[in-house]
């Protein structure tokens, strides 16, 4: 039954055992030499689009409503009975919310919507009434109903006393970030995330990393001449990273490199994209894991900058043990102010505005109608870090070497094709990570496949043709 191995997964994530397989094949070829610390990896992330219905603002309040009465009926049947009128309730929450057309009008949507709340808070002041069996309020339905109850809706009182239960306005009342909202009460980990201008998903995010050492000799085989060569070792997924859709890569980076410092299994240079680096995980995967991050780094994106007249944050000298700064016509900060902005330690220079008043180059240096000039650095060590990171992909050399990375785009094309790795199958975080984390190991059993019958490393992208072979074989 399906159920067997619903419960076998449950048990997995529950004992914190998903990714015991992946560890022991990662220990396995660590052992014979296939892969190892301190070589060149890279790593990608992808959406992936939750097991969930896709359902608005009005649909998510209504279904947490039947979601709470769907778990009541079957845990306390006896007590909902009396607390509810069940046959005016069964006609409005029985049938799926998104099954039927939804109101046209505005006014028809705004009326359903108090309708939908006026019935979550009389739910819920029912199960925490005093009356109620108290284990009621631990049933996770419940929880997940007061969390909506609180995201998308006011109790207020008007003029005469009366309570009002109105839907919360974006505009007016402010909604939670996106990080926090429940768009499902049936996953409450999937989140709505957006990437461009395009791409609008509700679901989680998996970042793949594989090793890329190319130039590693792992045994000969002979070429078309019938000459004997070094046979490249075959690129494998050594890390495995699920996160909500929310989380920007930047924000996954440092985590990434703590999985692979446990693993040991840390490379010396790391190839990831524009989306992955900042001052501060540079600096970190420099000093703490001894990965130097081949990304490129964010540019300075001051006016200055942008326009690539006057001058920008490159033209000033800092001298961080006196606290000060230099301006191009020899002029110096009477203002040195450690902050913190957006989580981040920054520190803010200013100049007076009598010192940049009368500068004969103050058009080229700021566009502040009154003041001097304002600028914005990081503390010593990520500052030089970020600079040291521009210095280097400005050359011809690195950009070479940069293209080492697109290869990864190709690995992700082959976990879409062979693993669907882009559509959840399980509902939760913990399980869509234990099934990227066997995606993983089926894409390595696939490529080692093709390395130890000696046949040569296939594309990453693979074919329809390609494709039926697998399903066949499986």
């Amino acid at each position: 039954d399906a159920s067997v191995l619903s419960k076998f997964r449950t048990r997995l994530v529950e004992h914190g055992l998903e990714e015991q397989v992946f560890t022991a094949m990662l220990t396995v070829l660590t052992g014979n030499g296939l892969i190892a610390a301190s070589g060149r990896q890279r790593t990608d992330s992808t959406h992936v689009i939750s097991a969930v219905r896709d359902l608005n603002r009005l649909e998510v309040a209504g279904e947490s409503v039947r979601a709470c009465l769907e778990t009541l009926s079957v845990a306390a049947p006896d007590w909902l009975a009396t607390a509810i009128d069940v046959g005016e309730w069964a006609h409005r929450y029985g049938p799926r919310i998104d099954s039927w057309r939804l109101p046209a009008s505005q006014a028809k949507r705004d009326r359903l919507a108090q309708v939908y709340g006026a019935d979550a808070v009389m739910l819920l002041r029912a199960v925490f009434a005093g009356e109620a069996p108290v284990w009621l309020a631990e049933l996770p339905a419940v929880q997940t109903l007061r969390i909506m109850l609180v995201q998308n809706y006011l109790i207020t009182t008007d003029s005469r006393g009366r309570e009002v239960i109105r839907r919360r306005e974006a505009d007016t009342d402010g909604l939670p970030p996106a990080r926090s909202r429940i768009t499902s009460p049936y996953d409450t980990d999937t989140r709505w995330a957006a990437k461009g201008d395009d791409l609008f998903w509700n679901g989680y995010k998996v970042h793949l990393t594989e090793t890329c050492d190319h130039d590693t000799e792992r045994g000969t085989t002979s070429d078309h001449d019938g000459q004997s060569g070094p046979r490249p070792a075959p690129n494998l997924i050594v890390n495995v990273a699920t996160t909500a859709a929310t989380v920007p890569d930047v924000k996954a980076t440092t985590g990434i490199h703590q999985q692979l410092h446990d693993r040991q299994l840390l490379p010396a240079e790391h190839y990831l994209d524009s989306g992955y680096p900042s001052a501060d995980t540079i600096a970190t995967a420099a000093t703490r894991y001894g990965v130097t991050m081949v990304t490129p780094a964010l540019l300075d994106q001051s006016a200055q900058a942008r326009a690539r007249t006057g001058y920008d944050k490159t033209c000033f000298t800092i001298d961080f043990d006196t606290r000060q700064v230099t301006c191009p016509q020899g002029q110096t900060n009477t203002c040195w102010s450690p902050a913190i902005q957006r989580g981040t330690e920054v520190i803010v220079i200013k100049f007076a505005g009598t010192t940049c008043g009368p500068c004969p180059t103050r058009t080229q240096c700021t566009t502040a109608k009154r003041g001097g000039r304002q600028l914005t650095f990081y503390p010593r060590d990520l500052h030089h870090a970020l600079m040291a990171a521009r210095t280097r992909q400005a050359s011809d050399s690195w950009q070479d070497k940069y293209k080492l990375r697109a290869g990864v785009e190709g690995t992700i094309n082959q976990a879409l094709d062979i693993t669907g790795i882009r559509h959840a199958r399980y509902r939760g975080l913990a399980k869509t990570r234990l099934q990227h984390v066997f995606s993983a190991i089926a894409l390595n059993l696939v490529r080692l496949h093709a390395w130890w019958t000696e046949h040569p490393l296939p594309a990453a992208r693979t074919s329809n043709l390609q494709r039926l072979d697998h399903a066949l074989a499986a």
